[in-house]
């Protein structure tokens, strides 16, 4: 994003260069020309370097007023948790790879509902300010739905929906949903890598019958995995899946996983699994990534709708 707005920042600023340089070349290749030609060339390429600070600072200003603008949205979509919802720990991480933004195209969020505890996680497909608003968007749909729509495959295919007429003919989004329920999570994935269950084994929870991501008119089914004591579900992005070493070799995501939520503490084992995924790759991520480790601390209970009061005058 921001190394576009630099090569226009600098292509608006050698244009005026580049024209003084003309206005000025006479003088600096012929004797003969007269002083009154000189000083209007002069003044001719005073001025244009004045206005080429003036676009500068305004390019400056620019810019930073985006830089705000996705801080703030980052704030939005991905919100640091690290807390209980309904009985389930939640903790996140995000590490984006674009050393310019603070965003990229990988989502979550999490929402206590009357259907149970309810999760997130996604990846659009690109980066920049396009991806920040369809990332937005993703969240936003979400969150509506999550607390209204009762079936957790129409959240996915009502989202779907939403989302469709405003992607280009190449995007799209990855997502899996989570709904927990007691001794279970319920799951819908539509076209995003396998949640991770960590318990007496590690495996991955792949569904029998795979579908497209969102905005490809996806035909979800829901599946259910039960959860014993102690489990925990890792939710992530393709930023874990696909890092490799520098020989190529893939990130062996179950063998370093299996290492590193034995950590009792889930924000301590979320930095362990990053710190081995550096390892392994010698160097930042090439790709964005965020985590979501969710481990039941007790009975999941659904919280009881909202009630809404009206006032009279």
């Amino acid at each position: 994003m921001s190394g576009h707005l630099g090569k226009l920042s600098e292509g608006r600023l050698l244009a005026p260069s580049a024209v003084c340089v003309l206005i000025a070349l006479p003088a600096l290749l012929l004797d003969r020309v007269p002083p009154a030609v000189t000083l209007v060339q002069l003044l001719l390429g005073g001025a244009l370097t004045v206005h080429a600070v003036r676009q500068r600072d305004r390019l400056a200003a620019r810019l930073a007023e985006v830089r705000e603008v996705v801080r703030i949205t980052q704030e939005a979509v991905l919100r640091p948790l690290s807390r209980d919802f309904a009985g389930t720990h939640v903790s996140t991480r995000y590490h984006c790879a674009a050393r310019e933004s603070a965003v990229g195209g990988d989502l979550y969020d999490v929402a206590v509902t009357a259907f149970g505890l309810r999760v997130l996680v996604g990846d659009v497909r690109g980066h920049g300010l396009e991806a920040v608003r369809l990332s937005a968007e993703t969240v936003a749909g979400f969150r509506e739905l999550a607390y209204t729509v009762r079936d957790l495959t129409a959240v996915a295919t009502s989202l779907d929906s939403r989302l469709a007429p405003g992607l280009g003919p190449e995007d799209f989004v990855t997502a899996v949903l989570a709904e927990f329920a007691p001794g279970e999570v319920r799951l819908v994935n539509c076209g995003h890598p396998a949640p991770l269950r960590s318990g007496q084994r590690v495996e991955l929870l792949e569904p029998a019958v795979p579908a497209l991501p969102l905005g490809l008119c996806p035909d979800p089914r829901q599946y259910r995995v039960r959860l014993q004591p102690g489990d925990r579900l890792l939710l992530y992005t393709d930023g874990l899946t696909e890092a490799r070493a520098p020989d190529g070799t893939l990130f062996p995501v179950l063998t370093e996983a299996a290492h590193a939520l034995r950590d009792p503490l889930p924000d301590e084992a979320l930095d362990t699994l990053y710190l081995r995924l550096l390892a392994h790759t010698g160097t930042a991520p090439a790709d964005d990534l965020a985590l979501v480790l969710c481990q039941p601390t007790q009975a999941t209970v659904p919280v009881p709708p909202a009630v809404h009061r009206t006032h009279s005058p």
